[in-house]
């Protein structure tokens, strides 16, 4: 009766926890969706923002709002806000006037004003309107700020340059290249030497030897990535740099270098495993039919470990993919399109995590953008590769 009862009791707990899992996961990608999808389909905010600074009573269409320190929200399609205050003995005037069918945004606003102000561009959808004072830290201001428009996925996915304070210009094509370049750099000098490493362990190497190598591997494995960007970043860069005789050894060369180094565990332990699990009356066979240990090796036991093999380069590349920190020490991080290997690059992860801090309002939705366009990437790959396998997969 306990036995039957715990049974239950664990089958039951087993099916909550692994709904709940899946409930979770399924939210999380939700969330990330649709905060990345959104800069494409809807603006910032619904109307005009104004943000009064220094004023502690202003009056805006009629309405008084005394110690403000938030926005006031314009409703949308408003084409005048008429702005009034106290600023000393007189009454200072500001008339807005917006074109609500004027996509350019220097096109869009144009001020009707009392007495003398500055009025200034500081970025792209902001316009600060300044009332002159004996001391600048003194003076009266009015920020007002523009919705953005829905920002266009083309421009997004294929725009150079990448500018999210000033021009709120976010192109992520350099990006991409940069992500591509470094990891496919990445998979085409660590793998072979990881399957080669494989065969060793697993196919020359003796019982009580590769035990201890395989430690060690499996202990690479667990270092931190920052480790691996500090090594990167103490030996790798400086050996670029004084190699190929260039100012900074910060370059897509070290990332792929270091990206390399870090993927090797990985592909080594799981391949190595795979390796192993290939039945001896496979190698029996082809001794026996004159092959050498080499050719049974390479002909037959690594072909038999095909699957293992592959999921170890898929989760490779979802490293090397996925990888910020070492990145980030090594790379460079200037977003230019590049396919030298000298020059500095930046990928998607390393502006997620350089941006995120700071980033607000259109500048953060595109960060959630980028992270959608690095899982779909990453799906691509993992996909394309499970096919191919699919596709060259012969029985033996």
């Amino acid at each position: 009766m306990n036995r039957k009862f715990t049974d239950v009791f664990f089958k039951h707990l087993v099916s909550i926890v692994a709904l709940f899992s899946v409930l979770a996961l399924g939210a999380i990608l939700l969330f990330v969706f649709a905060q990345g999808s959104m800069p494409f389909f809807t603006s910032t905010y619904s109307g005009v923002r104004l943000v009064a600074q220094r004023i502690d009573n202003i009056t805006v269409n009629g309405l008084n709002y005394i110690d403000h320190n938030t926005f006031i929200d314009i409703p949308k399609n408003y084409e005048v806000i008429s702005i009034r205050f106290p600023n000393g003995d007189i009454e200072e005037t500001l008339d807005i006037f917006i074109n609500n069918n004027e996509k350019d945004p220097t096109k869009s606003v144009s001020f009707v004003y009392g007495s003398e102000v500055d009025i200034t561009y500081p970025e792209s959808y902001v316009y600060t309107v300044s009332w002159p004072a004996a001391f600048a830290p003194l003076q009266k201001r009015i920020h007002v700020i523009l919705p953005e428009p829905p920002y266009s996925l083309g421009k997004f996915l294929s725009g150079l340059e990448w500018r999210p304070s000033r021009d709120k210009v976010f192109g992520i094509f350099p990006m991409i290249a940069g992500t591509l370049l470094a990891s496919f750099g990445a998979i085409l000098l660590g793998v072979p030497i990881a399957l080669l490493c494989a065969l060793f362990m697993a196919e020359f190497l003796k019982p009580k030897p590769a035990s201890i190598v395989r430690a060690g591997v499996e202990l690479l494995a667990g270092i931190p990535s920052v480790v691996y960007g500090f090594f990167g970043l103490m030996v790798i860069v400086p050996f670029v740099r004084t190699t190929f005789n260039i100012p900074s050894g910060n370059s897509l060369l070290s990332a792929i270098i270091v990206l390399a180094l870090m993927i090797l565990p990985t592909v080594i332990t799981i391949a190595e495993t795979s390796l192993r699990a290939v039945p001896i009356s496979v190698r029996e066979a082809s001794l026996s039919l004159g092959a050498s240990k080499m050719q049974t090796a390479w002909r037959v036991v690594l072909p038999h470990a095909n699957s293992g093999v592959i999921a170890g380069v898929i989760l490779g590349i979802s490293r090397a993919v996925g990888e910020t920190m070492a990145v980030i020490l090594v790379a460079g991080n200037s977003p230019q399109l590049t396919i030298n290997p000298l020059a500095s690059v930046r990928t998607l992860t390393s502006t997620i995590a350089m941006e995120m801090g700071y980033a607000s309002g259109r500048h953060s939705e595109m960060l959630f953008s980028i992270g959608v366009t690095l899982f779909s990437i990453i799906l691509i790959l993992n996909s394309l590769i499970l096919w191919y396998r699919r596709k060259m997969e012969q029985p033996l």
